[in-house]
């Protein structure tokens, strides 16, 4: 098959990249920076370089793709951040369409399914809208999990603090997935042959936050590591103190207070979907040891 993958060499793109390439497919990687051209070719894939807000762009990189990964890049500048993130859900929506792709795989996230209170992943809800007026156009909306990969921006508040946490309680139940879990269920979908719109939650582990404190405090011999609560102010302006842009800051701390409340993981705790990835929260844990 022909299949082109957005989102550069990532945590996601590069994984998936090899996967498709062993076992034979004939792939592009489109990335926005030519400096990623080298590696993208070491790969055996060819590289398109531009942008995925640019529809004419794709239109032409999709030309004669069998199927399409379709990753929003998540924080799309450090203002108008949602409406910048459906712009470019359009403009992949727009080119798949006159490209005449068959086959889409967007990558989406739990959360998905409500319009609003749940930061970044509001414009995920709304490219999934968009996805499903696509006619002829089989999409499946892989809906990831928290990933494993976010818990590293705490490591400075480890060392610094002697403590983990976020403006969610340490009984509060999450959903993680691990990167290559989801390269790994991206590779499934894209090479499926199916109809119509349908999702699939990728899940590696669904432990409590309590959890991450324990298991990663073992891993970097930190054994009564603590997950400490902050309220919604607390976090917010540690993350703006930390450097992140207000806007991006605001829409993280969104989503932690939707993590609290239950409702971004609802649809799925609630439907019981099975839990596909293979890396738990120890296996992650050794990874995060490593890097601390």
């Amino acid at each position: 098959m022909k299949i082109t993958i957005l989102g550069s060499l990532g945590n996601i793109g590069k994984p998936l990249t090899q996967k498709l390439i062993a076992s034979g497919n004939q792939v592009t990687v489109v990335s926005s920076n030519s400096d990623r051209v080298e590696a993208i070719e070491a790969l055996g894939a060819k590289a398109a370089i531009g942008s995925v807000s640019d529809a004419d762009f794709l239109k032409n990189t999709f030309a004669e793709t069998d199927a399409v990964f379709a990753l929003t890049p998540p924080n799309m500048g450090g203002s108008n951040v949602i409406a910048n993130t459906i712009d470019a859900g359009k403009a992949i929506a727009t080119a798949i369409e006159a490209a005449g792709v068959k086959r889409v795989v967007m990558l989406s996230s739990i959360g998905a399914d409500l319009p609003e209170g749940t930061g970044p992943i509001k414009g995920l809800y709304n490219i999934e809208k968009i996805y499903e007026t696509l006619e002829n156009v089989s999409v499946t909306f892989l809906r990831a999990g928290f990933f494993y990969t976010n818990l590293y921006a705490n490591v400075p508040m480890i060392k610094g603090a002697g403590i983990i946490g976020s403006n969610y309680a340490a009984e509060t139940v999450i959903p993680f997935v691990h990167p290559e879990n989801i390269a790994t269920a991206a590779a499934e979908e894209l090479t499926k042959t199916t109809s119509g719109k349908n999702i699939r939650y990728i899940i590696s582990d669904v432990r409590t936050s309590n959890d991450v404190a324990k298991i990663l405090g073992l891993a970097i011999d930190k054994p009564e590591l603590p997950w400490i609560e902050f309220t919604d102010e607390q976090s917010l302006g540690g993350m703006k103190e930390a450097g992140v842009p207000e806007e991006i800051a605001e829409l993280y701390t969104e989503m932690g207070s939707g993590l609290n409340s239950g409702k971004i993981q609802e649809d799925f705790l609630a439907n019981k979907f099975s839990v596909d990835g293979k890396t738990k929260l120890e296996d992650f844990a050794k990874e995060f040891a490593a890097n601390f």
